[in-house]
């Protein structure tokens, strides 16, 4: 028996997450500002000091003096030169020292473009740029070879260089939440990409055709954006397995989109969707598809028969009239709203697919987080 969930009070729950997750922060805040108080912090300091001297063997006669405990590291220093302990962690640093020489990580609104001397470091195989201000990414990319992980999401970046066409190692790409409007065709020259996220840019409108030829790729995400359907390059990725397609303009979807026969989540919600097409019954994978219903008028009834198990999950949630919530901060842009949202989704969703049953029909939910 398939399984199909109609949450009337979407919104409702929503804003009820807000305000648990703004109590949670403050609660931190404020156990955080008490414990800075408390005596009970350095209590709790020498008592791990102690028992790290107790493994190592170290005496009390050299940490404790006068009745107080010295927590100085330079105890544990000396007694560690020539213990195995150490040689151990000598092992772990350096690893990590090796591994940090093929990453390059840079964060904070300070930056506003990439440092030039990042061009002479061809060997790095992952880049990780995050909530800066920079907008372009320059074509010298070309020389990283090696670059598998190209993680730039919460920048400005307005357009992606052609030249990412070369990197033949490629295999994750997010540029969520930048201000990226389209995609250059090049990109299908990365045929061992295997994750794609271009969520959150909200003005991109298509998807170029020469994607296609991206066969290894297994994850989608374009939520948030101008979409008025499902590119026809994305029903060719064979090997996909997860596609959001949320909070875009999709009215319908195409007849063929049991192309996609690997398919095990599909996410269609906060579209104008009135039909869904009886394709969907030959995907014999898909486990989740998750749709917005103020409008659909239309479905196969054998989605909600399915003995494969599906769950199908109907969200009765108005985009465009959302229930105002006193206790929760104003987000600021739609982008905030999207990023709030995403959170929100990927939270509920997580919890949806970790549940062995679910009701077969819901009028009012009440949706607990653990925090």
């Amino acid at each position: 028996m398939g399984h199909q969930v109609i949450i009337f009070d979407f919104s409702a729950i929503r804003g009820l997450w807000e305000i648990r997750v703004k109590k949670h922060k403050d609660r931190q805040k404020e156990e955080k500002q008490r414990l800075e108080k408390s005596s009970l912090e350095k209590i709790k300091e020498e008592w791990n000091f102690m028992l790290e001297c107790r493994k190592k063997g170290i005496p009390q006669s050299k940490y404790l003096k006068n009745g107080f405990v010295d927590t100085s590291m330079e105890i544990l220093d000396k007694m560690e030169k020539n213990s195995q302990l150490r040689k151990k962690r000598a092992l772990s640093d350096a690893s990590d020292k090796e591994r940090s020489k093929y990453i390059f990580q840079i964060s904070g609104e300070h930056w506003t473009e990439i440092p030039d001397s990042l061009k002479e470091q061809t060997h790095l195989k992952e880049w990780h740029i995050n909530n800066t201000k920079i907008q372009t990414i320059p074509a010298y990319i070309a020389l990283f070879q090696e670059l598998k992980v190209l993680e730039l999401s919460k920048n400005q970046i307005t357009h992606l260089p052609v030249e990412i066409g070369c990197l033949k190692k490629l295999k994750e790409l997010n540029v969520s939440f930048n201000n990226l409007k389209s995609i250059p065709p090049e990109l299908g020259n990365c045929e061992n990409l295997e994750k794609l996220d271009l969520s959150g840019n909200l003005e991109i409108m298509e998807l170029p055709f020469e994607l296609s030829n991206l066969k290894q790729v297994t994850f989608v995400d374009v939520s948030a954006n101008k979409f008025p359907s499902i590119p026809i390059c994305v029903l060719r990725m064979s090997s996909l397995l997860w596609l959001d397609m949320s909070s875009n303009n999709l009215k319908d979807l195409p007849q063929d989109i049991d192309r996609l026969d690997q398919l095990q989540t599909l996410l269609l919600h906060r579209n104008r969707l009135t039909y869904l097409p009886h394709a969907l019954i030959n995907m014999k994978k898909l486990s989740m598809l998750v749709v917005s219903g103020e409008e659909l008028v239309e479905m196969p009834t054998a989605i909600c028969e399915s003995t494969t198990g599906l769950k199908f999950i109907s969200l009765k949630d108005n985009r465009y009239e959302t229930i105002p919530c006193q206790e929760t901060e104003e987000i600021e842009s739609e982008r905030d709203r999207e990023k709030f949202e995403k959170e929100f989704m990927k939270t509920y969703i997580e919890d949806l697919k970790e549940r062995d049953s679910v009701p077969a029909y819901t009028t009012k939910i009440s949706f607990s987080l653990q925090l």
